[in-house]
């Protein structure tokens, strides 16, 4: 009954444009329309990242639910963890609308949203009212007029530190100019160096994340694996959105933006196999493109994965595909054997 309802709601918010529907999906989450108790778990499915403990490894990628306003409503559908933001040090509109585009033919989405969000203390303020159990963490983000985004990731940071269970360095947007460019080695070394010590003098300690682009070179990936070994990094998100257009079907391919979903799956597991192989296993890797079932999950894992996070197939599927991948999951991992997620994570990284 709950899938006909799910479906039912899912053919009308299509009615609506993108944008305006995404917000009336988070509101009727907090209305408790979505149900379910928590999250799924099992002994196969439970999973430490980076020293948390994860219910099961099936997470909400930031930008969902940017502003936390729905945080414990996401994570009673059956989601492991949740990722709000990007969050920056102060409100921000983000670029004009229309600014998310559905790209129905594609199970995809191309955004241009440019770090839309309330500022860090009014989500903060959200979090603590939204909040009351379950794994959260939160993406950092600087302010577009910025010239130092270092500082604000700091800013950030200290503000939300005792909030979170990890915050995620995010130099991968595609939407915010110059971002990308903290990709580079020297940049990353100095960002990621001032990040950790501040972090460092915090009175709790808060894991670091860095989520990287998929659009990025073999020499790239080769600096970034260095450089998150060398200082410390506590895990890396694989991947943000791309700006590569290929082989789409939607006459809203054009539309400038981050590409996310089915087209992604391909490009983004390539770059997790490969990162697994450089960073040898030694810092846990979160799966993110492309991901809409039990088995691409499943994929993700054995490509180098200890967690995978999802948002665009939602958009088709509904907020309770969480649930189900986490339970088919689950029930592969029976199939084949598998005790617990740790035994196949990086199983296919060297096909």
């Amino acid at each position: 009954m709950r899938k006909l309802v799910e479906r039912i709601g899912l053919r009308a918010l299509r009615l609506l444009d993108p944008e305006t529907a995404h917000g009336v999906a988070l509101k009727a989450l907090n209305m408790g329309l979505a149900g379910g108790s928590g999250p799924v778990t099992s002994a196969r499915l439970r999973v430490g990242l980076a020293g948390i403990d994860l219910p099961n490894p099936i997470g909400v990628a930031a930008g969902f639910d940017k502003n936390a306003s729905a945080v414990d409503a996401v994570l009673k559908t059956g989601f492991g963890f949740c990722e709000i933001g990007a969050v920056t040090p102060r409100p921000q509109p983000g670029n004009a609308r229309p600014r998310l585009f559905r790209l129905a033919a594609d199970r995809a989405a191309i955004n241009r949203f440019g770090f839309n969000n309330q500022g860090m203390d009014q989500v903060l303020a959200n979090l603590s009212s939204h909040r009351r159990n379950g794994i959260v963490g939160v993406n950092l983000g600087a302010n577009k007029d910025t010239p130092d985004k270092a500082e604000d990731f700091i800013a950030v940071l200290r503000t939300f530190h005792t909030a979170v269970d990890f915050a995620t360095v995010n130099v991968s947007s595609p939407n915010t100019e110059r971002l990308r460019d903290l990709q580079v080695r020297a940049a990353l070394e100095d960002l990621l160096n001032r990040v950790l010590e501040a972090r460092s003098a915090l009175p709790t300690h808060v894991p670091i994340f860095l989520k990287i682009a998929p659009d990025l070179s073999d020499a790239d990936l080769t600096d970034i694996a260095e450089i998150s070994l060398a200082q410390g990094v506590d895990a890396i998100i694989a991947t943000n959105t791309t700006v590569a257009r290929e082989e789409l079907k939607s006459p809203l391919a054009k539309e400038a933006g981050g590409l996310s979903g089915a087209p992604l799956f391909q490009k983004s597991t390539a770059i997790l196999a490969a990162l697994f192989g450089k960073t040898r296993g030694r810092i846990p890797l979160i799966g993110v493109g492309g991901i809409a079932s039990a088995e691409d999950a499943y994929a993700k894992i054995r490509a180098g994965a200890s967690a995978v996070q999802l948002y665009t197939a939602m958009v088709y599927d509904g907020i309770g595909l969480g649930a189900e991948i986490a339970r088919g999951l689950d029930d592969l991992m029976m199939r084949d054997g598998v005790s617990n997620i740790i035994d196949i994570v990086g199983a296919d990284a060297g096909n």
